[in-house]
């Protein structure tokens, strides 16, 4: 059996350096890891992974190995990529969505107490809906060694409480003061229907009340990576974008060079999309964010009119991505 270094920890000796260098509260956008989803020849039925490569891939090698590298933050050029647990456990054994995540940084989204997927290259997050929540975890050490970092989604919902929901930037500053005392990085995602909460007297769209706010920029001022939940926009690419970059300039006015991702969604509320949307949102907004949150939801108590997941059109749009 091969033994080799575990690319994590190698990973976090590397960014502790740097994070002495640099000061506690921001990671070197040049020792980001990227994750290299290689899938290997299947072995009685079972999809081999492997780790990942210094540089942008195009291409699948078979039944190979490699050693961690690092690359920049990808940003327009290579955009990062924000996918939920079950999303790549299904996305890995698709050949075209491997390509194309290849050498690519890669944050694998985990609800609290579940383990990344093994033989999977990426960075480890968990995902809460609620701030107290996520500084109870990270306090009480229930966030795995090696996870990259926790997200904070607030929404104008039962699973983020009322309290919170009203002081969202009071409550994402102290997550983050929890987060990076115990070497992590904090992701904020604060969503579109915040603003009935926060300014119930608002008219217009929510979206544009949700700028008026100025909560993207607010937010940019504590977090480290901000997560623009466009998704509900997405079948208007003009609308989209429109918000996409007005969020944008404001999160980066308020801290020049915070990391930024966009939200898609495959099954979003209403009606059903498709991957020819999601590629048209892409190409309007790439030299404006550096990733993209791809959200494929399965109907339930977070999302209760949302259609049946759709991950072949999640792999389709990773396999197409230009």
């Amino acid at each position: 059996m091969e033994i080799r270094p575990d690319p994590r920890s190698l990973w976090l000796s590397r960014a502790f350096r740097s994070l002495g260098k640099l000061g506690p509260f921001r990671l070197p956008r040049s020792r980001l890891r990227a994750g290299a989803l290689m899938v290997a020849a299947l072995t009685m039925a079972t999809a081999t992974l492997a780790a990942c490569s210094a540089a942008p891939a195009t291409s699948v090698t078979p039944a190979t190995s490699g050693s961690p590298g690092e690359v920049d933050l990808p940003g327009p050029g290579h955009p990062a990529w924000l996918l939920a647990r079950s999303v790549l456990n299904q996305l890995v054994l698709d050949p075209a969505a491997v390509s194309e995540l290849n050498g690519k940084l890669v944050y694998e989204l985990l609800q609290p107490g579940q383990p990344p997927l093994p033989r999977v290259v990426a960075e480890p997050v968990v995902t809460f809906a609620s701030a107290a929540a996520l500084e109870s975890a990270v306090d009480a050490g229930k966030v795995p060694s090696g996870t990259f970092g926790v997200q904070f989604d607030p929404e104008a919902w039962v699973f983020t409480p009322a309290a919170e929901q009203r002081n969202l930037v009071h409550v994402a500053a102290a997550a983050a003061a929890v987060a990076h005392a115990h070497g992590l990085r904090l992701i904020v995602a604060p969503a579109i229907d915040l603003s009935t909460v926060l300014d119930a007297s608002g008219r217009g769209p929510e979206w544009r009340q949700f700028l008026d706010l100025d909560l993207v920029g607010r937010m940019a001022k504590v977090a480290d990576v901000v997560e623009l939940q466009a998704q509900s926009l997405e079948q208007d690419t003009g609308v989209y974008t429109a918000f996409v970059h007005a969020a944008a300039a404001q999160a980066r006015a308020a801290r020049p060079g915070v990391d930024l991702l966009a939200g898609l969604s495959t099954n979003p509320p209403g009606r059903a999309t498709d991957a020819k949307e999601l590629m048209a949102d892409i190409r309007a907004t790439r030299s404006t964010v550096d990733g993209y949150w791809l959200n494929v939801p399965s109907p339930g108590a977070k999302c209760p009119t949302c259609h049946a997941a759709q991950p072949e059109m999640a792999a389709q749009v990773l396999g197409v991505a230009p």
